[in-house]
């Protein structure tokens, strides 16, 4: 069977009736294009035009693109979505750069966007550790903030209190205080320890 899929931007308000004419020029009848009108951000996964696409889609079926772009924005996820058809059979076929992965030149143009979302997903985390790091040297913390040893000690005084003259269990007593059990022995280990 041969399928088409059509994506356009909710940022502009495009028609994909360019995309559909060279879908049907290509022999995909209309009533097997779906199409999404969502930015290229949203990953492919997620659209509800490409997700009934996809579970139409068995091993030997045939996806007809107007460009492989209108998979997706991100290098990674288009190839992420290229490789995943490929290996469950699925032909592709990019009618205006020519991208097919059952040529030998589809596949170079293929192992080639692989190399560059590799390289892209480098620099994201280049990015972001030097964004960490500029942080921290400007002295913010990640994570949660150290509990208050004051608050703490008072809570664990609490649910001892409480299991000890009161008769709770453990477990309703650090519930009490806001903590789950865990919590309470985590800390009364250390309150003991420093006592």
């Amino acid at each position: 069977m041969r399928y088409g899929y059509t994506r356009t931007s909710t940022a502009d308000k495009q028609t994909d009736d360019l995309q559909r004419r060279a879908l049907t020029d290509a022999g995909v009848a209309e009533r097997q294009i779906y199409s999404d009108q969502v930015s290229g951000t949203k990953k492919t996964a997620t659209r509800d035009g490409w997700t009934a696409l996809e579970a139409r889609l068995r091993g030997g079926d045939e996806l007809v693109v107007w460009r492989i772009d209108r998979i997706g924005r991100s290098m990674i996820d288009v190839i992420t979505t290229v490789t995943d058809l490929t290996e469950r059979g699925v032909i592709l076929r990019s009618l205006t750069d020519g991208i097919n992965p059952s040529t030998r030149e589809g596949r170079l143009m293929l192992t080639l966007m692989a190399t560059f979302a590799e390289y892209e997903r480098d620099l994201i985390q280049e990015r972001v550790q030097v964004g960490v790091d500029a942080a921290k040297a400007r002295g913010v913390r990640f994570g949660r903030p150290a509990p208050d040893p004051e608050e703490t000690e008072r809570r664990v005084r609490t649910v001892r209190h409480l299991v000890e003259t009161e008769r709770m269990t453990v477990t309703a007593a650090a519930r009490m205080v806001g903590w789950s059990r865990a919590t309470y022995y985590r800390h009364a280990d250390k309150v003991s320890s420093t006592v």
